[in-house]
């Protein structure tokens, strides 16, 4: 249950003096500013569809890849004939269990699932799948920044065309 006066999404924003280490710092002060619209090439409403069936992934396996330092990346471009509509794009996140347990394969899957929403929208293309997969000792320990750039990487090199 959220009240009415919260709003549904937010970005918690820390404003204060340059030299501050961090929220706990007295003079910082917090401002809360809501999310703009999605801006994701999809016809779901802004949001990426799930890949959550066995076999989608296993075609999207079947495709292109690329390992980067944080993760491995397999993209697929449907083809015509499939149910799903052309103009939408589908991800799915994985980590298996050499990642490490459960609360590190969540916290892999959610730093993904992160990655994704700051990559996707401005990288991604109409008509394609792409499968994320965490690696052990990397994905969770790896800066942000740096995950969000071999994510940047790994999708341009997917689009690539094949070499011969």
């Amino acid at each position: 249950f959220s009240p009415p006066c919260w709003p549904e999404k937010a970005d918690r924003v820390i404003v204060g003096p340059d030299d501050m280490t961090g929220p706990e710092t007295s003079d910082a002060k917090v401002s809360v500013a809501s999310p703009g619209p999605p801006s994701f090439p999809v016809a779901n409403g802004g949001a990426p569809e799930m890949i959550k069936k066995r076999r989608d992934f296993l075609a999207v396996a079947r495709a292109r890849r690329w390992v980067a330092k944080g993760m491995l990346v397999q993209g697929r471009k449907r083809r015509d004939g499939e149910m799903i509509g052309p103009d939408v794009v589908r991800v799915g996140y994985t980590c298996s269990k050499k990642v490490g347990n459960a609360v590190i394969r969540n916290r892999a899957k959610r730093r993904l699932r992160a990655a994704a929403a700051a990559v996707l929208p401005i990288n991604a293309r109409s008509g394609w799948d792409y499968v994320l997969i965490g690696k052990a000792g990397q994905t969770v320990d790896r800066g942000f920044a740096d995950l969000v750039s071999d994510l940047e990487t790994a999708i341009a090199r997917v689009h690539e065309p094949m070499r011969k």
